[in-house]
């Protein structure tokens, strides 16, 4: 099961009914809405073309100028077909009317991983050995914390994708976890510092959404 997140201009009560009919955990969203936000806690984002080409094809272009690594699959009539191009940045589309089975083997092929996450994450310079508890910056160790590890393992091994505070509160810190999301950016902050100058912006900040690994 996936969680998926449907961005669509309908206002029908079941607006993409082929994914009504599969056992996944559905979020149903506005264009208006924070859906960059939204989406950090997903699998799959599917963008309906439909009934809005334009508002739908400004999303999936956000989503890629945010650098969003999250799969995008958006859904076309004929019209709107002619119009599609890979410069809308989504993985893949689906003609209106198709069915449960064709939506569900797309979004298999879009959430499969192709292999299992390494115990070592080597980024943009950083070496992070998760099962030695150590993070290394060009061959020298950096001195972390437990918790500035872990939020750097956490958004190191999901380069690209876009994590809000509240999330990241949530996987880093822990569900009983009862402080502000300010505790996120003071953390990030210590975490941009030890890095240092040349190395701070792999940890990106996306305005109104929250921050992101930076592969350089």
């Amino acid at each position: 099961m996936a969680a998926v997140l449907l961005i669509t201009s309908s206002a029908a009560p079941d607006p993409l009914p082929c994914l009504g009919g599969l056992n996944h955990e559905v979020r149903v969203k506005s264009p208006r809405d924070q859906v960059l936000t939204e989406s950090a806690a997903c699998d799959v984002v599917i963008i309906d073309a439909r009934s809005d080409l334009n508002s739908a094809k400004n999303v999936c272009q956000m989503f890629f100028t945010a650098g969003v690594v999250i799969p995008r699959l958006v859904v076309l009539d004929e019209a709107g077909l002619a119009s599609y191009s890979s410069d809308w940045g989504c993985e893949d589309f689906l003609m209106d009317g198709a069915g449960s089975a064709e939506l569900q083997a797309r979004l298999l092929a879009l959430t499969t991983p192709e292999e299992e996450p390494p115990s070592r994450v080597s980024a943009g310079g950083v070496v992070i050995d998760e099962a030695a508890y150590s993070v290394w910056l060009n061959n020298e160790p950096l001195d972390l914390t437990y918790t500035e590890f872990e939020l750097l393992k956490y958004l190191a091994t999901h380069p690209g994708r876009v994590f809000a505070r509240e999330h990241l509160l949530t996987e880093v810190w822990g569900y009983d976890y009862y402080g502000g999301t300010r505790t996120v950016d003071v953390h990030v902050r210590r975490l941009r510092a030890k890095l240092g100058p040349e190395y701070e912006s792999l940890i990106g900040t996306v305005r109104n959404v929250g921050y992101r690994f930076t592969s350089r």
